[in-house]
């Protein structure tokens, strides 16, 4: 059985499928404490909370 294609395959069909290889934005949430952005589920670098709990201190 063999597994080559049957016909060629464009550079424009080829590079189309190779297109949808692209980065998305971050999702930013804001901070309930401060409102600074930051990432979902991660500590604020701003202020130092998580959960409306202070994990870091910060000067």
């Amino acid at each position: 059985m063999s597994i080559c294609p049957k016909n060629k395959s464009s550079k424009g069909r080829r590079d189309s499928r190779r297109a949808n290889w692209k980065m998305s934005t971050m999702n930013l949430v804001a901070c309930p404490n401060c409102g600074n952005l930051m990432l979902p589920h991660r500590v604020c670098k701003n202020c130092g909370t998580y959960n409306k709990k202070e994990i870091v201190t910060t000067d």
